[in-house]
């Protein structure tokens, strides 16, 4: 019965939202591109394309945590099933700016082994670690997806010109969602200077200040074996530091930075992931069979604090920036209060969450998650 008032009530908004003027609709809603490394059928990229007032420009594709070309596969057939290949998806930057696997190889060498290397890890996890182990494979190699392969093809554009073009066609209404690294954001700032001042801002998850274990799980406690000894390190900004400075010393009017430090209030449990589901929609099925449990909640937590700063319950104004000399810290955060700040222009001033409202977080996303997948519209 619940089902079906949900769809009623979906098609009367679908009826009374066609006798508005189109344009009408466009300009009422949030307009946003999603840059993500993501490597399946995500909350964190769903949420926001559920979210009525908001309309997804398009997802950009960077590697990360898996290389772009398996990235790219997963966001179009993730489209496809919930009905939505109306959304472009743009191919961005296969490789960071500098950084290579042999140069992590080098600084392993020299540093001590890094817990995560997302595309690059190529060894297994230690014994007793709960999560799967990784799928280590070449870069142009698209392995059989889980969800099955895509029917659809990405754009021909490349993702930063895309970026550049969509904030120039929407002057200060476009925010840049980045879940990833930063690469295809530093790739569209040195070709347009302009760009991240046209942008209205840029919300991102990436870097860590000083995370500490807070759920008692054992998905928990192995996550946070990484903060205890290395507390200012973060993968995202580490897969390309230098992409990560070029973007967070560019002249944004806002900047929102969620770190790791948030999400360690966060975990992906069983109970989340079945109150998420229970629509039975295409999506929700889709995110069921597909999505592993035990993980923080890092790029959701991004996600839901640029749909609703409500959920934000501690922040700090900092000046942030990453270390990209080629030494024990390479790629560690860097941070700053007002007072201490460099002179120059190395940082922006960031609003850097330092906490968030839990429940009210998994509330949000059951209620987006759990809403009906439209039909994409014919081109």
């Amino acid at each position: 019965m619940k089902r079906r008032m949900l769809s009623a009530a979906f098609m009367l908004g679908l009826a009374v939202s066609a006798t508005l003027p189109l344009q009408a609709q466009a300009e009422g809603k949030r307009k946003v591109i999603i840059d993500d490394d993501i490597g399946g059928p995500r909350a964190a990229q769903l949420m926001a394309i559920q979210s009525p007032d908001v309309e997804v420009l398009g997802i950009t594709i960077v590697s990360g945590s898996t290389w772009r070309d398996e990235n790219i596969a997963h966001a179009l057939r993730t489209l496809e099933v919930i009905g939505r290949s109306d959304i472009p998806v743009i191919p961005g930057s296969t490789f960071p700016l500098l950084n290579t696997q042999e140069a992590t190889r080098r600084w392993e060498a020299l540093y001590g082994k890094l817990y995560y290397k997302g595309a690059w890890t190529d060894e297994k996890w230690p014994d007793g670690t709960i999560q799967s182990q990784p799928n280590y494979h070449a870069h142009d190699f698209v392995p059989q997806l889980p969800e099955g392969m895509p029917h659809t093809k990405p754009s021909s554009e490349i993702a930063a010109n895309f970026m550049i073009r969509k904030v120039h066609e929407f002057p200060g209404q476009v925010t840049i969602l980045a879940t990833g690294p930063m690469t295809n954001v530093a790739l569209a700032i040195s070709l347009d200077p302009s760009f991240a001042a046209t942008a209205k801002e840029i919300v991102y998850m990436g870097g860590s200040l000083n995370p500490h274990q807070v759920l008692p799980s054992a998905s928990a406690e192995q996550f946070a074996r990484e903060y205890i000894n290395s507390p200012r390190l973060e993968f995202n900004f580490r897969w390309d530091p230098e992409a990560a400075k070029i973007a967070l010393r560019a002249p944004w009017k806002h900047i929102v930075m969620v770190p790791a430090d948030p999400s360690t209030a966060t975990e992906l449990s069983k109970k989340l992931l079945d109150d998420m589901t229970k629509s039975g929609t295409p999506l929700a099925q889709l995110v069921k069979k597909n999505t592993e449990t035990g993980f923080p909640l890092w790029d959701e937590l991004a996600t839901a604090v640029w749909l609703d700063p409500t959920l934000i319950k501690q922040s700090d104004q900092l000046y942030v920036s990453i270390d990209t000399d080629f030494g024990a810290g390479y790629g560690n955060t860097l941070s700053w209060p007002a007072a201490y700040a460099p002179p120059g222009l190395i940082a922006q001033v960031s609003t850097v969450v330092r906490e968030v409202n839990v429940p009210a977080f998994e509330k949000m996303m059951a209620r987006l998650m759990n809403l009906p997948t439209p039909p994409a519209p014919k081109k």
